[in-house]
């Protein structure tokens, strides 16, 4: 009777947002098209109207999550609970008797970096006197025999200091073979049967809670993957400070928004998560895909279609909202940015052939699908940009191309929807004492918010236009694998920034100036999708300039609540390795 109550409440929360989204999308639509209405509607202006329907989904589908959970921050107690219940039941001192595998997937990587953030990890769960239920699986897919060489050698040493406390095995495959996914599936097929569950990390993941984790998936059965909410680590490089104190604002009323009306199909985004291994090797075995027949190519983004074969396999598949739960590394230049970011764009676009895959829930198939349009939404953007630029500059007034009301209405409910999921989470952060003086108080606050929003409608079109030039390498066979990233701070020289960005440069300042000989008043509006490809070279130098990058952890810009008051595990990150290794106090009981 109670699964049947909320099975029954789910249904009514899922109807709701499809009702919310539905009217969203048919009313900007309609706003768009009146606007559009000068000169009567014709063959551009549907094309600027399908270009515009194909960058809404994420808009609105982020709108409505962010007032979600806006609503749910402010008005509930306990905003976790409110989305997953059964972490609400978890004390904190239950026995954990379950079987972890800890597994660090690298390729070519720096070993001592791996070894920097694991450490305190391993060192937590045997002050708890838990280090016996886990072991830590460090799957190597390395093709670089320098770094290889170094690994083994590292590792070796890991091994031998944590004997006795935590397991350690260090595995090399030689052939990337299935990418990440298959580095995890031959894991699977070697020692997944001798685990309960297994906690995915990246070679950039820091996660403090690993036992509340674990405690969760041992208290529901019927949870097959368990997401923890993921956020940048401190840093000092000045491109990874502001993006990641946007990501913190983005993700917190996002994430709560979407979990609680996606509930049981909730997303995996392939890292800081805790798999329930039976399920997962029994039903979420990727595919492989075939271009001709004769060349095996195989998924490079698997998670979300993990997630889903899950959820078809009759498990739950949940995200625990909590900012404290562990952290990741931000790429510290727009450059690594852009080759992380093309990495998942290549993958998301495999995600259309399972759109239509048999037994997937509903919710799954919203999921690959908004994947899917989240890149796909770029070159509608830049078909807008260049269409909407070359519209108006031949045209005899900007008023005869676009009703100036509607046009300004548009323009608003654009920037809402944009921006809102990052507004949500500021406002409830300025109505929380607690929350406000963790990010340095309220002026130092809407100073970054204000940074960020300019650092956004700076980034965002170039990413877009990367976006572009990809997907149309795309459709010529040109693609990207599974390959390390510099993860330290560094310089972005000019030849570098010019070689990677020209193309970005060449058009916003051609939209530009374009518009500057012919429709001046158009400029101010062009820039929020011009401005940023036009400033691409500058902004990838400056963002990465490590003295700025020094200036702005000193003096508070992109602050975190983790620099203001810094938890024992990322105090932990700044112990030479030696204490790191020295036994730690065990409590009397766990």
């Amino acid at each position: 009777m109670q699964a049947a109550t909320a099975g029954n409440d789910m249904f009514v929360r899922r109807l709701l947002f499809v009702v919310l989204f539905a009217a969203t999308m048919a009313g900007s639509l309609a706003l768009a098209a009146l606007a559009l209405t000068p000169g009567g509607l014709d063959l551009i202006d549907a094309t600027l109207l399908a270009l515009f329907a194909m960058t809404l989904p994420w808009m609105v589908a982020g709108f409505w999550n962010a007032v979600i959970g806006f609503l749910i921050m402010r008005f509930s107690a306990d905003p976790t609970a409110a989305v997953m219940p059964t972490a609400a039941g978890i004390r904190g001192d239950e026995p954990v008797t379950a079987s972890t595998a800890m597994l660090l997937c690298i390729r070519n990587e720096l070993p001592e970096r791996m070894i920097r953030n694991v450490e305190p990890m391993l060192a937590g769960l045997d002050a708890a006197g838990c280090g016996a239920c886990f072991h830590l699986y460090v799957l190597s897919d390395t093709n670089n025999p320098e770094i290889a060489s170094n690994e083994q050698m590292y590792f070796a040493a890991l091994t031998s200091r944590w004997r006795e406390r935590v397991a350690v095995t260090y595995r090399h495959r030689a052939l990337n073979t299935g990418y990440k996914a298959g580095n995890i599936r031959d894991f699977c097929e070697r020692w997944g049967s001798q685990h309960d569950f297994a906690l995915t990390l990246d070679a950039d993941s820091l996660i403090s809670a690993v036992l509340r984790l674990v405690r969760i998936m041992q208290a529901d059965p019927r949870l097959g993957i368990l997401q923890g909410l993921v956020v940048g680590l401190p840093s000092t490089s000045a491109f990874a400070r502001v993006f990641q104190f946007g990501m913190r604002l983005g993700m917190r009323s996002y994430t709560i928004g979407s979990a609680w009306w996606q509930g049981d199909c909730g997303p995996y985004w392939g890292h800081n998560a805790v798999l329930r291994l039976e399920p997962f090797i029994a039903h979420c075995a990727l595919p492989v895909l075939s271009r001709d027949g004769t060349e095996d190519r195989h998924i490079l983004s698997h998670d979300q279609i993990e997630a889903a074969l899950m959820r078809a396999a009759g498990y739950d598949v949940r995200v625990l909202p909590q900012e404290d739960l562990g952290w990741e590394e931000n790429p510290p230049t727009l450059i690594e940015f852009i080759r992380r970011d093309l990495r998942w764009c290549q993958g998301n676009m495999q995600y259309w052939r399972f759109l239509f895959l048999p037994g997937l829930r509903p919710v799954s198939r919203y999921q690959l699908a908004l994947a899917i349009l989240m890149f796909m939404g770029s070159p509608a953007w830049i078909g807008l940009l260049v269409l909407g630029t070359l519209t108006v500059a031949f045209s005899d007034t900007p008023g005869s191309f676009i009703r100036p009301d509607a046009g300004r209405a548009l323009f608003v409910c654009v920037l809402a929807m944009w921006f809102s999921p990052k507004v949500a989470s500021a406002i409830d952060i300025l109505l929380h004492p607690e929350l406000r003086r963790g990010f340095g108080g309220a002026a130092p606050f809407i100073l970054n918010c204000i940074l960020e929003t300019v650092y956004s409608i700076l980034l965002c079109p170039i990413l877009w236009v990367g976006h572009t030039i990809f997907l149309v390498g795309l459709l010529f066979g040109h693609e990207i694998g599974w390959i390390g990233q510099t993860r330290d701070d560094h310089a972005v020289p000019l030849t570098l920034a010019l070689r990677n960005l020209w193309p970005h440069t060449l058009l916003g300042f051609a939209a530009l100036g374009l518009l500057a000989i012919t429709q001046p008043a158009a400029i101010l509006y062009a820039l929020f999708l011009a401005g940023g490809p036009a400033l691409a070279v500058p902004f990838a130098m400056m963002s990465a300039w490590p003295p700025f990058g020094s200036f702005a952890a000193r003096v508070g810009i992109g602050r975190l609540p983790e620099e203001t008051a810094r938890p024992a595990i990322l105090l932990a990150l700044e112990l030479p390795a030696i204490e790191l290794a020295t036994p730690m106090p065990r409590p009397s009981s766990v």
